[in-house]
């Protein structure tokens, strides 16, 4: 091979500048493929409703029928639920769960949610105002005191149907046939199971005529007792519960029996539990 040739064939030996930016190519395909095999399963379509939750309170029952299911909390870190403390035991509706009207799309794969039905709503919910007797709690969440004038209207022809209203301000039709003081210690014997709850927003502003109403979560009468369709639990459970709960931090409340939480785990982004 003559050294002409030799010369034509031998590759020029790449600029101290051009080695530098291999480098830093080299680092940022890394950081990336690192960054990439971290991140959490892609979000459906559906459960980016709720993409930005920071807290998911998670409530599973053994079937629509059951009236009672175990509670758990997560935190989202990194992308992932991870449980904070142990399940506790709750208490569904008297009849079970029924799908209810939320933040998941509305379902056909069983009951649906009607107003006096004694069913829990089942999907996926915000959590919204704690409230109670007392003038404060310890909670993350926005919390109301309540008044002896304080009544959620379960009157599905009241235009304030599903609302938290005042009654010595507000003056409309129907709002005196509501069966749901919010005092319940004052209307209703000295009942203590509004003494500390909140809000679960199920058919917020009563947008689905008769499709259930004054959906809470609140302390249990006995560890026995069904309820109308709220989530009851015992006053531990609930003090954790509310501490707990921080309203920066988009939490949300889910109920499912564990043949549709088995089904839907994976599109909604929801955790592994024990079973």
């Amino acid at each position: 091979m003559h050294a002409s040739s030799t010369r034509a064939a031998s590759k020029p030996r790449p600029t101290a500048a051009q080695s530098a930016l291999a480098r830093l190519g080299f680092l940022l395909l890394a950081s990336l493929l690192a960054a990439c095999a971290h991140q959490p399963a892609e979000t459906s379509r559906e459960a980016g409703g709720w993409a930005d939750a920071g807290q998911l309170v998670l409530v599973t029952s053994a079937d629509w029928n059951a009236t009672s299911a175990e509670l758990r909390r997560f935190d989202r870190v990194d992308g992932r639920w991870v449980q904070v403390g142990d399940a506790a035991p709750v208490l569904l509706g008297r009849s079970g769960s029924a799908w209810g009207v939320g933040l998941s799309r509305a379902r056909t794969d069983g009951p649906a949610k009607r107003e006096g039905d004694g069913r829990a709503p089942a999907g996926v919910f915000a959590i919204g105002t704690a409230f109670g007797y007392a003038s404060r709690v310890q909670t993350g969440l926005a919390y109301q005191a309540m008044t002896a004038n304080d009544w959620c209207i379960d009157v599905p022809d009241s235009a304030y149907y599903n609302r938290i209203v005042d009654r010595s301000v507000v003056k409309a039709p129907l709002l005196d046939q509501s069966s749901e003081p919010m005092r319940r210690d004052i209307h209703a014997d000295g009942d203590q199971r509004y003494r500390e709850g909140f809000v679960i927003e199920h058919n917020v502003d009563g947008r689905v005529r008769r499709g259930g109403s004054c959906i809470f979560a609140h302390l249990w009468k006995d560890p026995q007792t069904a309820t109308a369709g709220c989530t009851a639990m015992a006053p531990d459970s609930m003090d954790a519960l509310l501490a707990w709960l921080d309203k920066r931090r988009h939490p949300v409340f889910v109920l499912l029996p564990l043949p549709q939480y088995l089904a839907l785990k994976s599109d909604w982004n929801l955790p592994e539990i024990a079973r």
